[in-house]
């Protein structure tokens, strides 16, 4: 399928999506519809372990989302008298942004948020939704600034900051309209790792085949544990982590591997240094 701001490209079990919206590399209503459809390919595709998102700008993985549609939509609230009781009455349903990232969340294969430079809003919020974010270390910027134009995050934002920093540090910084540089990001634990932007590509490449060399089943078995399990009080977590682990307990590879360690094959539980 041609898609106007994506380029999908696939190696071995490993997709890349390139988001591409020049001159200035926002994200659009459109770009989130065609996001949707590689969603959908490769939930079809059970050979599919990782997807990693990455952008096509020099610099900039994803500037924000589109200012000019956010500010149609709030002139258009305005001259319909549209108020915030009105609008949670009439609008119970979750928006395109957030039921994206809702299925990266849940989505078997690993996802991964290839940062080669600025994200900011939308696109970092997007990046927030996946399971790893790894950054291009130099003079780029990433964070959730919109109260620096009147407006909030609007695509998970305050509430996956608060999940991963807190509430005290979830507020600091968006309500400071904070842009982080690449080792401050790192520091807080909102990006896994940053590499050098010369060898950025290369790093992603290693770090999602690395990723994809494993299991499937485990791979999915312990990303949905993880995801959904943080959200549940400790003893249904823990009966969703049992039923995770006995459904790779049931899989060719687990028995495979198992026996393969018992014969004398590589033991994972051995620290080599680093």
């Amino acid at each position: 399928m041609t898609h106007r701001y994506l380029d999908v490209a696939r190696d071995g079990h490993v997709v890349t999506c390139t988001l591409s919206n020049p001159p200035h590399h926002t994200l659009t209503a459109g770009g989130v519809l065609e996001l949707f459809q590689v969603l959908n390919d490769v939930e079809a595709d059970a050979s599919v372990r990782a997807l990693v998102f990455t952008g096509a700008g020099e610099g900039v993985f994803i500037a924000h989302y589109e200012v000019g549609e956010l500010s149609d939509t709030a002139e258009r609230n305005i001259e319909a008298g549209a108020t915030a009781g009105s609008s949670e009455a009439s609008e119970p349903e979750l928006h395109g942004m957030h039921q994206l990232c809702l299925r990266l969340e849940r989505m078997s294969a690993i996802t991964i948020a290839a940062m080669n430079g600025t994200a900011a809003g939308g696109g970092f919020e997007l990046s927030l939704a996946c399971d790893f974010r790894l950054l291009a270390d130099g003079p780029y910027r990433v964070g959730l600034p919109e109260t620096s134009v009147g407006i909030i995050p609007g695509a998970g934002g305050t509430q996956r900051y608060a999940r991963l920093l807190g509430t005290a540090r979830a507020l600091d910084l968006i309500l400071h309209a904070k842009l982080l540089t690449p080792a401050e990001a790192l520091e807080l634990g909102l990006v896994h790792r940053t590499y050098p932007a010369d060898r950025f590509r290369e790093e992603v490449e290693a770090f999602a085949a690395d990723i994809a060399s494993r299991a499937p089943i485990a791979l999915a078995a312990a990303k949905h544990a993880i995801q959904q399990g943080s959200r549940m009080p400790l003893d249904e977590s823990l009966l969703l982590e049992q039923r995770c682990f006995e459904r790779t307990m049931r899989s060719k590879d687990a028995a495979g591997a198992m026996r393969a360690y018992l014969g004398g094959g590589a033991n994972p539980y051995e620290w080599k240094g680093e």
